[in-house]
């Protein structure tokens, strides 16, 4: 019996490899979407967890998500994929937060949040590939200090905040988003701001100001000069020293007080390495200090200045070298040729 052409070999190879390049077109516009919003999803999930590396494991898990649900379905019944990412993103990182809790329990002295380094002063790094826009939604993560009282608020009083104070999602959004009514969402959005405006007024300093205020808390500070530091801190100032227990001199717990943090900073000036090297660069957005031991990272030092601006009311010190591997990265792109981005599962 003779082949019709439909069952003939070439015929059937033609219909696979059609299939094929139907399938990697369909592959491709998947990936694109994600990378799309990919810095959208970061900046999000960054500013609720504080950690760069859970950041990426949900951002993985959020491609997994979305390349599943592409599976399934064709991508254009899918008739919002930005807000349908988000909503993946958002829903993973609120998952993630148990285990998350249960790590910063058994932590060693105070936890700050993982250093997110958002640029040089003055210099803009943009990637191959990526959008300046995109790029940019990096630096929409909150200063160091706002990222310490988010940690107060319960996790889904800091998505609603995180949502609409920093990226002016409306109620109605957000209440798709968390799968809660929107005036439930209402309430939590009311909860979290007041709950953030009591320990943090609204106020902005001034970029110069904050970089020069940062320029002369270090030099007092890794000079050990007593004297210098008792001017520019403030009389009810705290001091956080994230060392993860793998740094000495760290401490326990912040310090508060002019007098004591002056003495610990000075302390603490007596064991910096040999040959240190500080880098100033915008660290959650804010003007900062990032010291360097020859090649690696020893520290990163943010100083938050008091409604005047006239002197230091908190500074966070982040020395555990668990996080500061990103900074280290984030450095040394600044300071050489542009990279291309990374893909969806890395």
């Amino acid at each position: 019996m003779s082949e019709s052409p439909a069952d003939s070999p070439a015929e059937g190879a033609k219909e696979t490899a059609g299939e094929s390049t139907a399938d990697n077109l369909a592959g491709d516009a998947v990936t694109q979407v994600f990378i799309g919003h990919r810095e959208l999803l970061f900046s999000i999930v960054y500013n609720m967890l504080g950690s760069v590396a859970d950041t990426e494991d949900v951002l993985q898990e959020t491609w997994l998500s979305w390349t599943g649900r592409a599976r399934r379905s064709p991508l254009k019944e899918v008739a919002n994929p930005r807000a349908y990412l988000v909503r993946i993103a958002v829903n993973h990182a609120l998952a993630r937060q148990a285990s998350i809790r249960r790590r910063r329990e058994a932590y060693v002295g105070p936890w700050l949040p993982e250093p997110l380094v958002t640029g040089v002063e003055g210099a803009t790094v943009v990637a191959d590939g990526v959008d300046g826009a995109d790029r940019a939604l990096r630096t929409e993560s909150v200063s160091m200090a706002m990222l310490v009282v988010l940690e107060t608020l319960t996790p889904l009083e800091r998505a609603v905040f995180v949502l609409h104070e920093v990226f002016g999602y409306v109620h109605s959004e957000i209440a798709d988003v968390l799968d809660r009514s929107p005036s439930a969402v209402r309430q939590l959005a009311h909860r979290a701001r007041q709950h953030v405006h009591a320990r943090r007024p609204r106020y902005q300093t001034h970029p110069r100001v904050q970089r020069e205020a940062t320029e002369r808390f270090v030099a007092a500070a890794l000079g050990g000069d007593v004297g210098a530091l008792m001017e520019i801190l403030a009389p009810d100032v705290t001091v956080w020293i994230d060392g993860g227990g793998k740094r000495q001199g760290a401490g326990l717990r912040p310090v508060q007080g002019r007098e004591k943090a002056a003495r610990l900073l000075a302390g603490y000036a007596s064991r910096r390495p040999e040959g240190f090297d500080v880098r100033y660069r915008h660290v959650n957005g804010d003007p900062s200090a990032v010291v360097f031991a020859g090649d690696s990272p020893y520290a990163v030092m943010v100083m938050d200045l008091t409604p005047e601006s006239d002197q230091v009311s908190g500074v966070y010190i982040v020395t555990n070298p668990d996080k500061l591997g990103g900074v280290a990265l984030d450095v040394d792109a600044d300071e050489s040729a542009p990279h291309d981005p990374p893909g969806p599962g890395e």
